[in-house]
């Protein structure tokens, strides 16, 4: 049992050398060290450990600055170091600068930082100069002056401008000015066959506005990949001119009858009023009468006649109303 504490101890001893040989290697990256300086890039160990006391992984510094000393760009550690501190990706810049080097496109390390932490890729910029890049439109509808309706799809083929990617507009400008370019265009058009013979007229007038004014790009050429004939705009606009004017008439007659029918009911009213106050006056008659007859101003025999003259009236009426059926019945039959 006792000989086994030897075994014991050099296995402890084996694992603590591992552990201080890891620490010292974290802090002390010899390997990324050796690799410098066998590319040609000359940087000492103490500034190594200073990036790792500075949160700054050293790999992410020193494997760029191999691939710019490789390729002759003549960028220091400080530079480097401090773009990855802002926030920036070393990588995609170095290789930016790079492509723009093998591309004779001028491009300084200050510029293409710049870029990157503006939040663009430097990189495809950079493409993008060598490769231009071709941007289709959604369908664009317009009207012409005719009334039709033409639908446009066109295709913008942009390169990318570096001198105006900090602070330029992007994709979605250029669209919406070639969108607004196509509608004005074929606003001004006499009519929707002239769009259709000469498609390539849009494309040319909306070149020469000048749409990349203030963009990151520069618009190389605009090409009218579709055209298509809309609606009648202009009968439907009608149509439905035509109809708010009959809704109109109708809301109108609507309201001269309501206006009839209130004013015959309001007439209606008046005549029974005035009814009313007939059947009132005559209510007085017999209470004269007899105020009259009281006071002396009216004789039994005068109020005697009166009764006469009323009894042969009523009999007089009678007999014309039946000699009136009788001759309406002979007449029917």
């Amino acid at each position: 049992m006792f000989g086994l504490d030897p075994i014991v101890g050099v296995f402890v001893i084996v694992v603590l050398a591992i552990i201080v040989l890891s620490v010292f290697l974290s802090f002390f990256p010899i390997m990324l060290w050796i690799s410098a300086l066998a590319s040609g890039v000359r940087i000492g160990i103490i500034t190594l450990v200073a990036m790792r006391l500075r949160r700054v992984v050293p790999s992410r510094i020193v494997n760029p600055l191999i691939k710019a000393t490789k390729a002759g760009l003549g960028l220091n550690i400080n530079q480097l170091e401090s773009h990855f501190l802002a926030g920036g990706n070393v990588d995609r810049v170095v290789n930016a600068l790079i492509a723009a080097q093998r591309a004779n496109i001028p491009l300084l390390f200050e510029r293409a930082a710049a870029i990157d932490l503006a939040g663009r890729d430097v990189l495809q910029a950079v493409q993008m100069s060598v490769n231009p890049r071709v941007i289709e439109t959604p369908v664009v509808a317009a009207v012409a002056k005719d009334g039709i309706e033409v639908k446009v799809k066109a295709r913008v083929t942009v390169r990318a401008n570096i001198d105006r990617l900090v602070g330029g507009a992007g994709e979605e400008t250029i669209i919406a000015r070639v969108g607004e370019g196509i509608v004005s265009t074929v606003g001004s058009s006499a009519s929707h066959k002239a769009v259709l013979e000469n498609p390539d007229l849009i494309s040319r007038t909306v070149l020469d506005k000048g749409l990349d004014a203030g963009t990151a790009f520069e618009i190389l050429s605009i090409d009218i990949a579709d055209v298509d004939v809309g609606k009648n705009i202009g009968a439907h606009l009608q149509t439905e001119q035509a109809e708010a004017d009959k809704k109109i008439a109708q809301a109108k007659a609507e309201e001269r009858r309501a206006m009839a029918v209130a004013q015959e009911q309001e007439n209606k009213a008046k005549v029974v009023e005035m009814e009313a106050r007939v059947v009132e006056s005559e209510s007085q008659v017999p209470l004269a009468m007899a105020e009259a007859l009281r006071s002396g101003k009216l004789g039994v025999m005068d109020y005697m006649n009166l009764k006469n003259i009323e009894a042969d009236t009523k009999m007089r009426s009678t007999i014309g109303n039946a000699e009136g059926d009788t001759d309406h019945r002979d007449g029917r039959s």
